[in-house]
């Protein structure tokens, strides 16, 4: 069982949650009636080349299969973090991925089960994480994306919404520092959150961000018209691949085009909102 191709995707895994809010506020209607708040909050589906572990693993081969998966984990920057801040929450995810190991489930099921549990905890973390480090956990996550599309629209689609059409293995697509700069952010990103540093989400901040937003997710639907909704529909997007993968990428350049503070606040509520 590769634990690190299993560990990495589930960390890094691909979640793309698509928040459709209809605000009916005074000021914020369309011609329609009212505008779709449609915000793609991107963790990327990311997997490390199994040959590049290949040492890792071949120097393990007469391990058992925890200690492998302890060895896998070891070599990841987020394994400090986890260990530091959530022993316990470490303890359960080795265990259920062993239990399902034993149980003769794949890796991709078992990617799919603990992926949700750690997105949810770095989509918490993100509250509390200084400004510059959820602008470098978004920033980190475009670039992936950019990356990917440029081997083509089909797997850039396939990379942010693999529940429509299945994933893709990114680590084939992504340079390997690429990918291990990804994971080098997320870890700094919880370990600030963690800190002295940590960030306080104010109601004023919320507010900020909801008026910052509505001036971008306008100038998008009149950029996209109602293509710009298929990021809420991505099943009905198959043959606009390249399309959508643009709309994902625009909506994210407007935001981190803001100052640090003010695109830090919208990222936090665009998480914060998918209810993960």
């Amino acid at each position: 069982m590769n634990w690190t191709h299993i560990i990495v995707a589930g960390y890094a895994g691909a979640v793309i949650a698509l928040l459709v809010t209809l605000l009916r506020k005074k000021g914020w209607v369309s011609k329609a009636g009212a505008v779709v708040l449609a915000l793609a909050a991107i963790a990327l589906w990311n997997v490390l080349d199994a040959r590049y572990f290949m040492p890792q693993r071949q120097s393990v081969q007469t391990q058992s299969e925890a200690e492998r998966f302890d060895a896998a984990f070891a070599k990841l920057p987020i394994y400090g973090v986890l260990k530091e801040q959530e022993p316990q929450f470490m303890a359960q995810l080795r265990d259920r991925s062993l239990a399902m190991q034993k149980e003769g489930k794949s890796e991709q099921q078992i990617i799919d089960a603990i992926q949700p549990e750690i997105m949810t905890l770095q989509i918490k973390r993100l509250q509390s994480a200084p400004d510059a480090n959820v602008v470098a956990f978004m920033q980190a996550n475009m670039q992936q994306t950019a990356l990917v599309q440029k081997e083509s629209d089909d797997a850039c689609f396939r990379f942010l919404f693999p529940g429509v059409k299945g994933g893709i293995n990114a680590a084939r697509l992504l340079p390997q520092d690429v990918t291990l700069h990804r994971m080098e952010v997320d870890a700094e990103m919880m370990r600030a959150a963690w800190g002295e540093t940590k960030h306080t989400v104010t109601e004023a901040e919320r507010q900020r961000a909801q008026r910052d937003v509505q001036p971008i997710l306008q100038k998008l639907t009149d950029r996209y018209g109602s293509d710009f909704s298929l990021m809420a529909t991505p099943q009905q997007a198959i043959g606009k691949e390249q399309r959508v993968c643009n709309i994902v990428q625009d909506l994210w350049r407007e935001v981190l085009q803001l100052p640090a503070d003010r695109a830090a606040g919208i990222i936090r509520l665009s998480m914060e909102m998918t209810g993960q």
